[in-house]
């Protein structure tokens, strides 16, 4: 009998002494009061800008709000005012959105007036696209600014950790999404030392944000749907089949993404192609419906008040018209985030299997369907599960939406993603 050495085990790593901690605390504080004011002031002044759009001016002009003459219009002008900004703006409201995903690089302060504008008329104007991603840089340029002139020694990258942090945790009123795309992203670095002392800064920055956010918006993502049980094997079942089929209709959107792009950036000018995007956004509304339009989480609860209250073909062209819509406006140049247009994709689409199958609860199909959507399209395995899962706040739907993201997530992993490089290409 021989001896075989054993293999070394991994030394445990160090933990950062607190001193080196503490202080770090004030600037992500800062970092992340500043995140969700950036965050809610813009969303408010979409906000305000929306109703004079779409309720006080069709009234002063006696046309519906949401007639199909009015969304056309509406769109093709939103087309007209973003392209405006993109053309003229310093920096031209930043690069290409289809080049961008959740992390962004440091840009020039002299850019942000232009995108905060375009991410304004964007979201008032009823584009299928969020605030996350402008917003994200935004805070990112604003952040490494201030870092770089008040905290010349501390290395820059930590600025845009804060920031990224920050934001995610004001967009979803909670810290625990930006602990877990964080922790997502410490993994795929290889980042040294102990886990909790690399959140410990973000982590802080993404607590206040999300609680400045929650006293100044009080937002929520519960969309208060039927109580959902015990789950069963039914369930089970369900979850699985919802969630990879949602995840496959996704892949449909991300393989069309760079083709769609490629004839919009044929027009070369942004006053070509954002008012061309804008024209099919407004004639996709008139095919889908009101509620095809905007970033999609408003929209989502006015489903789910009532997940009965539309057949199966309605909920599954809205999931159709929706998912277009979204590839068309990130195509053409609107600048916005792509989170909550999914949402709005998989809802319907959850719904839609709720309503063919009587037996598929509407939370496990709404959840399910969220959660595949999401895969496919941001390809975060985090914040597809978070997201899913807060929507129906049930404890009982997790176990479900983990055990559905593994074939859904095989379905997406190593293909496309709905990125592309600046040549065109998609992002793998």
């Amino acid at each position: 009998m021989t001896d075989e050495a054993a293999p070394p085990r991994p030394s445990p790593s160090r933990a950062t002494p607190a001193r080196t901690l503490l202080p770090l605390f004030l600037p992500s504080v800062a970092v992340g009061v500043v995140a969700s004011l950036v965050l809610v002031g813009v969303s408010e002044l979409a906000g305000q800008l929306k109703d004079v759009l779409w309720t006080t001016l069709p009234d002063a002009l006696g046309i519906g709000g949401f007639s199909s003459l009015w969304m056309i219009v509406m769109l093709t002008t939103t087309g007209v005012l973003v392209g405006l900004v993109v053309w003229k703006a310093p920096g031209h409201a930043g690069p290409d959105p289809a080049t961008l995903g959740l992390q962004a690089s440091p840009m020039a302060p002299v850019v942000m007036p232009g995108l905060l504008v375009a991410t304004a008329l964007m979201l008032a104007g009823g584009p299928s696209l969020g605030p996350e991603n402008p917003i994200i840089a935004v805070n990112v340029a604003l952040a490494f600014w201030a870092g770089r002139r008040f905290a010349p020694t501390a290395p820059g990258e930590l600025w845009v950790t804060l920031a990224e942090s920050a934001t995610i945790g004001a967009l979803f009123g909670t810290p625990v999404a930006a602990a877990l795309v964080i922790s997502e992203a410490l993994a795929g670095r290889k980042v040294k030392g102990m886990l909790w002392d690399n959140l410990f800064a973000p982590l802080t920055a993404a607590a206040v944000g999300s609680m400045t956010t929650t006293l100044i918006g009080q937002p929520s993502f519960d969309l208060h749907l039927p109580p959902f049980g015990q789950p069963g094997w039914t369930d089970v079942l369900a979850a699985l089949v919802v969630a990879s089929a949602a995840a496959l209709l996704g892949m449909a959107a991300v393989r069309a993404f760079p083709y769609v792009h490629a004839v919009f950036r044929w027009l070369r000018h942004p006053m070509l192609a954002l008012p061309a995007g804008g024209l099919v956004l407004g004639l996709l509304g008139c095919l889908g419906g009101s509620l095809t339009l905007f970033k999609g989480l408003e929209e989502v609860g006015e489903l789910a008040r009532d997940p009965d209250g539309w057949s199966a073909g309605r909920f599954a062209l809205m999931a159709v018209v929706k998912l277009a819509a979204l590839v068309v406006a990130a195509s053409c140049g609107f600048r916005g985030g792509r989170i909550f247009p999914a949402v709005f994709v998989g809802a319907s689409f959850g719904l839609c299997a709720h309503a063919l199958v009587s037996s598929v609860p509407a939370s496990v199909g709404l959840a399910a369907g969220v959660l595949g959507t999401l895969l496919a399209i941001t390809r975060q395995g985090w914040v597809s599960l978070f997201t899913a899962a807060v929507l129906v706040s049930s404890p009982s739907i997790i176990a479900l939406l983990c055990i559905a993201s593994l074939p859904a997530w095989l379905l997406v992993t190593g293909r496309p993603q709905m990125q592309l490089r600046p040549d065109g290409t998609s992002v793998r």
